[in-house]
Parts: structure tokens; C-alpha cells; sequence
């Protein structure tokens, strides 16, 4: 099967990840969107496929054993996330590439599965302040779960300079033009 590239895009929650990874492939039609596994309960609006391919935390413990999966995760008890490798075969088979948006441990194991053909960004906001306040803007926090993803943004930015670029996403518009010339630049590398 031919091989596509692989775009990682990989951040601190409120870096702006998801709205840059968004607007590419809005922008590009041959860029598509790697959906991951979850054994979680589907929420309400999510469709199969779509957000996530919904499976039960056996069938997941089974895709594991059989080696289904580029890279998997147990993020809480029994709640698993993950990439297929059929995902990638799925995208490939119609000549387009991968995009993924993933936490930084998931991103640097696909990296490191695709050496050659990926191309991993991680998204760095331009300070930890900016971060807190882009993070409060967004009303979904209490003061308790705002310290958690601060603490885990700490964490996720000392994993900065194992990606191949770091794209500082100080304004969104620049940030989105940067983060399509590095994904044009390397298709056609």
C-alpha cells in the first residue's frame, strides 16, 4: 500500500491545536483527519467514525493483543485511546495524508513508528500566562480542573524539542499560513 505523510500536530490544551488542524484541512482537500479509537461512552452529538470509533474496553484489550494499534494509551481506568493502523490504510488507499491531533506522548510514538514520513509540530502558545488566559476565556473550567490542565501543560511543553518544529501560535491567522507552508513543504519533499 502506498504511504502517505503523516502530519502531528501535538500541544498544551488552549494552545490552539484543534482550530489550526481545523482550518488545514478546510484548506486542503488531501489532507484527512485521523479518527482515533476510544473504549469511553459515546457523549451526546458524537458520531461513529466521525469523533471516535466507539469500542468497549475488551474489544480494545483485544486490538492491543493483536497489535491493531500505532500507538494506544490507558489515559483513566479501562479508558483507552488509540490509532488504528487500519485508520492510515483507510486515508492512504485514497491518496491522501494523514493529519492527526494528539497529546504529545501519542504524537512522538507515531513519529517515532513513521520516521521518514511524518512531520511532527508541536503548537506552543506564547507564554504559560497567555496559555491560563486563553484556558479561562473559554468558561469551561472551575478553578480546580483550570490547575490540572495548567500542571499538565507544564508537563506537555518540556516535550517541545523532541518534535520536528515548533510552531508559536501568538496570532491564529499567522499561525494557521505557518502551519500550511510546513504541511505543503513537506508533501512535496
Amino acid at each position: 500500500m502506498n504511504q502517505g505523510k503523516l502530519f502531528i500536530f501535538s500541544a498544551p490544551s488552549g494552545a490552539g491545536k484543534t482550530t489550526i488542524v481545523k482550518r488545514l484541512l478546510d484548506k486542503n482537500p488531501i489532507l484527512e483527519f485521523s479518527v482515533s479509537a476510544t473504549s469511553r461512552d459515546k457523549r451526546d452529538g458524537e458520531i461513529f467514525g466521525k469523533d471516535y470509533y466507539f469500542i468497549s474496553s475488551t474489544e480494545f484489550r483485544e486490538k492491543i493483543r493483536n497489535n491493531d494499534f500505532i500507538e494506544w494509551e490507558e489515559v483513566y481506568e479501562n479508558q483507552y485511546y488509540g490509532t488504528l493502523k487500519s485508520e492510515l490504510q483507510r486515508i492512504w488507499a485514497k491518496n491522501h495524508h494523514v493529519v492527526f491531533d494528539v497529546d504529545v506522548v501519542g504524537g512522538l510514538t507515531i513519529k517515532n513508528a513513521f520516521p521518514d514520513n511524518a512531520l511532527a509540530i508541536f503548537v506552543m502558545p506564547p507564554s504559560i500566562e497567555t496559555l491560563k488566559e486563553r484556558l479561562e476565556n473559554r468558561c469551561t473550567e472551575d478553578e480546580q480542573s483550570l490547575k490540572k490542565r495548567i500542571e499538565k501543560a507544564d508537563y506537555e511543553l518540556s516535550f517541545a524539542d523532541k518534535f520536528d518544529i515548533i510552531l508559536i501560535n501568538d496570532e491564529l491567522e499567522h499561525a494557521i499560513s505557518e502551519a500550511n507552508t510546513m504541511v505543503n513543504n513537506f508533501i512535496i519533499k
